[in-house]
């Protein structure tokens, strides 16, 4: 059963970035509408990353402000090592220290076709999304193993885990930052530091060219935060894939068949003849860790 106080965030310190609008800007106000001092971050760019201004990060701290709650705006890019070392020490001179909860939240779009894109917007997506969050997250990641406590979330998607049309960039930094918690999660648990994504289905100003305009009223960032406060929390689950959109929950998992043991002189004949056996997501799971494929492998070669 969970204890009453564990969704309230009275005490704690969160960062939230890209929160100037849409999805993040409703995850800081609803930790904050719950008692975090929120560090409302955002670059204040376009889509596509050009740009910068403070005014939509002033925005969403006046709206925390106005309700009662304790925020501080900040226009760091995630991907200037310099810009995070001043969020960080920010968040500590405005709030006592701690850092509590940081959530990847920013992000850009750089949509081709993988024929028609150029490395430098590939690159650059993988910047913002993957090492931008690798970035934020190292800068918290000491002060939450000293203080014995830590809620990181970072922002994956469907584009990811599953694969979008013209966004080869985004998808390998969306499954990226999945790769990067799995092992955030073995690292962190006896800190009790826990690292889960979100995989979020919302309408904003990065996938309102991607939905019909009625789509607005359906897949309302609101209905997606509900999920990141749940990952924020006490108690928190650690090292799971959170999908949320319109009010639906789900969680996903990378999974890994029973297989079979075709013996060390097997071929590729081998392979082709068994595929259908070995590929059978029926007896499929996941593993906790990298090991656990290896010690896998080593039952089947024993059972043969």
């Amino acid at each position: 059963m969970m204890a009453e106080d564990a969704l309230n965030f009275d005490g704690k310190v969160a960062i939230v970035t890209g929160a100037g609008g849409g999805l993040g800007r409703c995850h800081a106000l609803e930790l904050a509408r719950r008692g975090a001092k929120v560090v409302v971050n955002d670059l204040g760019g376009s889509v596509d990353g050009s740009g910068g201004s403070s005014e939509a990060a002033e925005k969403v701290v006046e709206e925390i402000r106005t309700a009662g709650g304790e925020a501080v705006a900040n226009g760091s890019s995630v991907t200037n090592d310099d810009g995070v070392a001043h969020m960080v020490a920010q968040t500590k001179e405005a709030f006592g220290g701690r850092i509590d909860i940081l959530v990847n939240n920013a992000g850009v779009l750089r949509d081709k076709s993988f024929a028609k894109m150029e490395m430098k917007d590939f690159a650059f997506v993988m910047d913002v999304h993957l090492m931008g969050t690798v970035k934020c997250t190292k800068a918290v990641w000491e002060i939450m193993r000293e203080q014995q406590y830590g809620r990181i979330v970072v922002t994956s998607s469907s584009s990811g885990l599953y694969g979008n049309f013209g966004q080869s960039n985004y998808g390998a930094a969306k499954m990226g930052v999945v790769g990067f918690i799995n092992t955030l999660k073995l690292e962190g648990q006896k800190y009790n530091i826990h690292a889960n994504a979100l995989a979020p289905v919302a309408w904003t100003r990065m996938t309102s060219n991607l939905m019909p305009p009625e789509m607005e009223a359906v897949w309302t960032p609101e209905s997606v935060s509900p999920a990141v406060v749940f990952m924020c929390s006490d108690a928190a689950p650690n090292g799971q894939i959170i999908c949320a959109g319109g009010g639906a929950f789900a969680a996903a998992a990378l999974v890994e068949t029973e297989g079979l043991f075709l013996g060390k002189e097997a071929t590729a004949e081998d392979v082709a003849a068994q595929w259908k056996k070995i590929s059978d997501l029926a007896s499929g799971r996941p593993l906790l860790h990298g090991g656990e494929q290896g010690a896998k492998f080593a039952k089947l070669m024993q059972k043969a």
